[in-house]
């Protein structure tokens, strides 16, 4: 019966944890000129630049945690 419950717990916590997001990083720099976003990937460590709408880019602040939806990852 303990190994039960050990076994049912294990899998509990590694049914939690969550999968990291290949789509989010953290913004590294902002252009005001053309809304753009520098960001590092989080899974890779890659910076890509993106272009986003003037709405978008008010919400994305330099050292914020930000996803990009239309990009599997880069």
């Amino acid at each position: 019966m303990k190994k039960l419950i050990v076994l049912v717990s294990i899998a509990i916590g590694l049914a939690s944890c969550e999968k990291e997001n290949c789509n989010c990083g953290v913004i590294q720099s902002d252009n005001a000129t053309n809304y753009s976003v520098t960001i590092k990937n989080s899974c890779s460590g890659n910076v890509k630049t993106f272009y986003l709408s003037a709405a978008d880019w008010m919400e994305a602040h330099p050292g914020n945690d930000y996803c990009i939806t239309n990009v599997e990852s880069w």
